[in-house]
């Protein structure tokens, strides 16, 4: 692997800085300089934090500085939040401070696509490899790191996970981090880089791929600027690692919005598609399914094959669902002839009506001891080599009062973490419910499927809103499984 060992320690750095100044510090809730302060004092920042503000004495009880010069000590990290034309002159003190490295929160350069953005955006980049400091976005939101309390946005986690992101958009970077929280999805770091003047997306994918902290790398593109360098390493990360993109601007309108959101080139949708696919790269078309896709390769072990052994929890759902994983590409084999006999000896009365996918409404119409063997069939399948993984659907689809569902919900929740612990097989939970209406009297329902599906993300099982999501997100999974292995 082809990798700038100096960027490296410049990257180290930035992630692990024992001080920071923030220029444009503020009080302004309005302001960046005001928002990037308050998220290292929200996270706990635990180094030295340095505001830059020539006409304030103190910030939020903290010593203000009208320079970087006037700071005593060595600043390993700068955050600005000052203007586009105040950029090369903060560039200027950083040297005499130990600066290495400059996140430039500022923008308004050449995203704009005028000549005289781009010519100072240039000036800031001779600049900086003048004064040997290398440089994070500009028009960026640059880090968010759990394990050293470095965030840049509000109330996202503070717990650190095994997921690496690299976005050129700092919204969507957010939007990841939140999205995945509420999946059970945690991130070691997620970096937005914005316009990559200095350092790009091939160095961000660089770093980690030799990242000890990464194990399964996210990344939206907007397009690149060094297509040779791109390709060395994508493909180097996507040997390493699980590499799952977004690319942006694939129709003729996003490729408009491309240019004027990072000044990237976009490139052509087949191109990017071979390329893709010649490294080994997992496509995502959206946030949702690059979600989808993390929650798969982030809590399933390896599975080989597509036999999917399904728990319904109604009779149409369960015809439903069987459709749908056929069209995904997976495969529902019959019960097997083994829990078929075992099933004719305990429940004659039911063995031949009793098929996969399996449906447990049925439940509702046999007596309590056959009703306790069918809660005893996902054990079984989960037990037998005709099944490469399961899948079981949650939804209230069911005739009972609101106060036995319930009971049996938790029961079922309960079953069927248990049954993952034992690591028979992969367990996937299919949890259909509307929470965003759950304080709708009517559907309070929902609001307990909710709670049975951070349960079930609690426990480490890769859960999913429907059985489309599901089945699409394993099944790319399953191929990239076998496409590793036959490497």
């Amino acid at each position: 692997m082809n990798i700038d060992a100096g960027l490296i320690d410049r990257l180290e750095i930035a992630f692990h800085p024992k001080a920071i100044a923030i220029a444009g510090a503020s009080e302004d809730p309005l302001s960046f300089g005001h928002q990037f302060l308050r998220h290292l004092l929200d996270y706990n920042y635990t180094g030295h934090i340095y505001p830059v503000n020539p006409n304030k004495e103190s910030i939020f009880g903290i010593k203000s500085y009208p320079n970087l010069s006037s700071i005593p000590g060595q600043i390993d990290y700068v955050i600005c939040c000052l203007p586009a034309s105040m950029v090369v002159d903060l560039l200027a003190e950083c040297p005499a401070r130990g600066v290495k490295i400059v996140h430039l929160v500022t923008a308004r350069l050449s995203e704009t696509g005028r000549k005289e953005a781009r010519e100072l955006e240039n000036k800031i980049l001779h600049a900086a490899r003048k004064l040997n400091i290398r440089l994070i976005g500009p028009n960026c939101m640059g880090i968010y790191y759990p394990c050293g309390r470095l965030a840049n946005g509000y109330n996202l986690p503070k717990e650190s996970g095994n997921i690496g992101a690299v976005f050129q958009s700092g919204g969507s970077s957010t939007l990841l981090i939140r999205y995945g929280e509420l999946r059970g999805l945690r991130f070691s770091k997620v970096i937005s880089y914005g316009n990559a003047l200095d350092i790009d997306e091939s160095d961000f994918l660089n770093y980690l791929a030799q990242d000890d902290e990464t194990e399964v790398i996210a990344a939206y593109f907007e397009g690149v600027k060094d297509g040779r360098k791109f390709l060395r390493a994508l493909n180097n990360a996507a040997c390493v690692k699980p590499v799952i993109v977004i690319k942006g601007g694939r129709g003729k309108s996003g490729a408009k919005a491309v240019a004027s959101h990072t000044a990237a080139i976009a490139g052509s949708t087949p191109v990017w598609s071979t390329v893709f696919k010649k490294a080994g790269v997992v496509p995502a078309k959206d946030l949702r399914e690059l979600v989808d896709l993390l929650v798969a390769f982030s809590f399933l072990p390896p599975i080989m094959g597509y036999r999917v052994g399904i728990v319904s929890a109604g009779g149409g759902l369960s015809v439903m669902s069987a459709d749908i994983c056929e069209e995904a590409g997976l495969t529902v084999p019959p019960m097997p002839h083994a829990i078929r006999e075992e099933l004719k000896k305990k429940a004659p009365e039911i063995w031949d009506w009793i098929g996969n996918p399996i449906d447990v409404s049925i439940m509702g119409a046999v007596s309590v001891g056959l009703a306790e063997i069918i809660r005893e069939l996902p054990r079984l399948m989960a037990g037998s080599p005709h099944f490469d993984f399961l899948i079981a659907e949650f939804s209230d689809d069911n005739p009972f009062l609101t106060e036995i569902w319930t009971a049996l919900a938790a029961r079922q929740t309960e079953a069927y973490i248990s049954l993952h612990n034992k690591q028979l097989k992969s367990m996937i939970a299919v949890v259909h419910s509307e929470a965003a209406n759950s304080h709708l009297p009517s559907y309070q329902r929902w609001k307990i499927l909710s709670e049975q599906r951070a349960k079930f993300a609690e426990a480490g099982i890769p859960t999913y809103l429907s059985m489309d999501e599901a089945a699409n997100a394993v099944r790319k999974f399953i191929d990239h499984c076998r496409a590793k292995a036959e490497r």
